[in-house]
C-alpha cells in the first residue's frame, strides 16, 4: 500500500502556491491535508479573540475548498508533535510536508519535528512561501542582520523569487483510509459576542477565495491612488489583505507576481502599485526582525529602553484608551473602529500607539498584547516589531522621540472628519474646524452640535501640552545611552 504524505496547513490555508501541498501532489501518493490547534505548547502564542473569529471562519472555508476537489481537511488539537506522531501511526505516512514558519513557536515545533523523523523511516521536507525572501538571504557586508529598513529593502529585493506561484490543485489522492478528525467547534475557540462578530462579519469574508477577490478588487480599481490616498482612514484606499496574509489565506509571492503583471499591463499604475509592495516589504522586515531577534517579545531591542521610566499604577487611562474614551477624537475613533471591526487603519495605528506609548507612558508591551487580541490581522512579527518601532526602542527607531499631535494628525490626514463621524458619531454634527479638537468649540458649537463635554463625549484625558515634556523628560532621561 501506498505510504500517505502528511501536509501540514496549518500557517498556509490555501490551496493555491502552497508548495508543500503542490509538491506532495505531484508526488503522487495520498495527500492528507492536516490543520493542528496546538493551544497547550509553551512556545505558541495563544490567537487573540479576534484571530479565533477568523480562524474558525476559514477553516470552514478551506474545508470546503479541499471538498470540493475530493480530499478533506484532517483537525487535530493538542501538542502539535504528539498530534503528528499519533496521525503518522495511524495512517502509517511516509512523509511529512509543510510550509516553514519563522516564529518562535513555529522553529521550536519544526526542530523538534526533525528530531522525531530522524528517528524512524519518514521524510520531512520543508518548503519557503510563506514569506518573500528566507531570513537568512538578507545580511549586511558584514553579515549581521538588517536594522533599518531601507538598505534591508534595496538588499532583499535582488533574492525575491520571480517564479510563478504554483496553481491550486484541482484533485489529490486520497488515502485508503482517511483518519478521525476533529470539528472546528470542538477547538475551543470561545465565539466572542454578537455585538462584536456581527460588526466584524459584516465587514470581512474569511477564506482563500475572498482573498483572491479582495487582491483583484484592490489591482483593478485602488492600486493607481495606493500612494497617494493610503494615509487617509476617510478613503477606501488599502488593500485589506492583511488578515488573509496572517492566516496563510494569500501567499506574499502571489501578491508581489500579480500586481507586478498588472503593472506591465498597465504602467500608469506604477508609481502607487511599487509603493503597495514595498509596504508588502515592511512585512518582510518585521518577520526578519523576530527571526533573527526572538526576545523582542519582551525586551526593548534598543537595550536603553530597559531603564525606560514607563507609567506605573491604576489603570483608568489605559482603560479610556481601550475602548475608546480618551477626548481626542482621532484617538478614540481608530480605538472604536478597531473594536467594532477588529481592524484598524494602518496610519491610525500609528498616532493611537503614539499615544499610548508616549503621551500616557504606558508600555508598549501592554498595547501590543491588545492588538494581539483584537485584531484580526494579528501578526507576530508586524504587532511587535510595529510596537516597538513607535515606542522608540525598536529597529529602523530613528527619530525614537518621535511623538505624534493626535490633534495636527487629524487635521493632516482626516480633514474633514469623515473617519472621526462614522465612529465617534457623537461629534458628527460638529464644524470641520472643531471635530478634532472638540475642547476648543465655542459653547455654541457644542449647543448646535447636542454635545456635552464630559457627558455625551469625554474631555481630554491627559493635558498633551505636560504630558509632552514628561515623555521628553523620560526620553531625555536615556538619551545619553541611545
Amino acid at each position: 500500500m501506498p505510504r500517505p504524505i502528511l501536509v501540514l496547513m496549518s500557517n498556509a490555508l490555501r490551496l493555491a502556491d502552497n508548495a508543500a501541498l503542490a509538491e506532495a501532489v505531484a508526488d503522487g501518493q495520498p495527500v492528507i491535508p492536516v490543520f493542528l490547534h496546538d493551544d497547550e505548547s509553551s512556545e505558541v502564542r495563544p490567537l487573540g479573540a479576534a484571530s479565533k473569529w477568523w480562524l474558525m471562519k476559514s477553516l470552514h472555508e478551506m474545508s470546503g475548498a479541499l471538498e470540493g476537489i475530493g480530499s478533506r481537511l484532517i483537525i487535530r488539537k493538542g501538542r502539535a508533535i504528539q498530534s503528528v506522531e499519533d496521525l503518522i501511526e495511524e495512517t502509517n505516512a511516509g512523509a511529512v510536508y509543510l510550509m516553514r514558519g519563522y516564529t518562535p513557536g513555529a522553529r521550536s515545533f519544526e526542530a523538534a519535528l526533525h528530531e522525531t523523523l530522524a528517528d524512524g523511516d519518514l521524510v520531512l521536507r520543508r518548503f519557503a512561501g510563506n514569506l518573500l525572501i528566507e531570513p537568512e538571504a538578507v545580511r549586511t557586508k558584514t553579515g549581521t542582520p538588517y536594522t533599518v529598513f531601507s538598505p534591508f529593502w534595496r538588499a532583499a529585493v535582488e533574492f525575491i523569487d520571480t517564479v510563478k506561484p504554483h496553481a491550486a490543485p484541482t484533485t489529490m489522492r486520497s488515502p485508503a483510509k482517511w483518519p478521525s478528525s476533529h470539528s472546528v467547534e470542538s477547538l475551543s475557540l470561545q465565539p466572542i459576542p454578537a455585538f462584536w462578530a456581527d460588526p466584524i462579519a459584516a465587514a470581512w469574508t474569511p477564506g482563500e477565495a475572498a482573498a483572491l477577490e479582495q487582491l483583484d478588487r484592490f489591482l483593478e480599481d485602488r492600486v493607481a491612488d495606493y500612494k497617494a490616498a493610503r494615509d487617509f482612514p476617510g478613503v477606501d484606499a488599502t488593500s485589506a489583505l492583511s488578515p488573509h496574509l496572517a492566516f496563510g489565506e494569500i501567499s506574499p509571492r502571489t501578491l508581489w507576481w500579480r500586481t507586478k503583471k498588472r503593472i506591465e499591463a498597465d504602467p500608469i499604475i506604477s508609481k502607487g502599485a511599487e509603493h503597495f509592495l514595498r509596504e508588502l516589504g515592511w512585512r518582510e522586515f518585521s518577520s526578519h526582525l523576530l527571526f533573527n531577534r526572538p526576545d523582542m517579545q519582551t525586551e526593548p531591542m534598543r537595550a536603553q529602553f530597559a531603564a525606560f521610566p514607563w507609567h506605573e499604577g491604576p489603570s483608568d487611562k489605559l482603560e479610556a484608551w481601550q475602548k475608546g474614551l480618551t477626548g481626542f477624537p482621532i484617538v478614540d475613533a481608530g480605538m472604536r473602529q478597531l473594536w467594532q471591526t477588529g481592524w484598524m487603519h494602518n496610519r491610525v495605528r500609528m498616532i493611537v500607539a503614539s499615544f499610548l506609548v508616549k503621551d500616557l507612558l504606558w508600555h508598549w508591551r501592554d498595547g501590543e498584547a491588545w492588538f494581539w487580541d483584537t485584531l484580526v490581522d494579528a501578526d507576530f512579527g508586524n504587532n511587535i516589531a510595529s510596537w516597538q518601532w513607535v515606542a522608540g526602542c525598536g529597529a529602523d527607531a530613528a527619530p525614537y522621540f518621535r511623538i505624534f499631535n493626535p490633534i495636527t494628525q487629524g487635521e493632516k490626514f482626516d480633514p474633514d472628519g469623515t473617519y472621526v463621524r462614522r465612529f465617534v458619531p457623537e461629534l458628527a454634527a460638529l464644524p470641520n474646524a472643531y471635530i478634532h479638537k472638540p475642547f476648543e468649540a465655542p459653547a455654541g458649537d457644542l449647543e448646535m452640535a447636542n454635545l456635552k463635554l464630559g457627558a455625551t463625549y469625554p474631555r481630554p484625558i491627559i493635558d498633551r501640552k505636560l504630558a509632552r515634556e514628561k515623555a521628553l523628560a523620560a526620553l531625555a532621561s536615556i538619551k545619553k545611552a541611545v
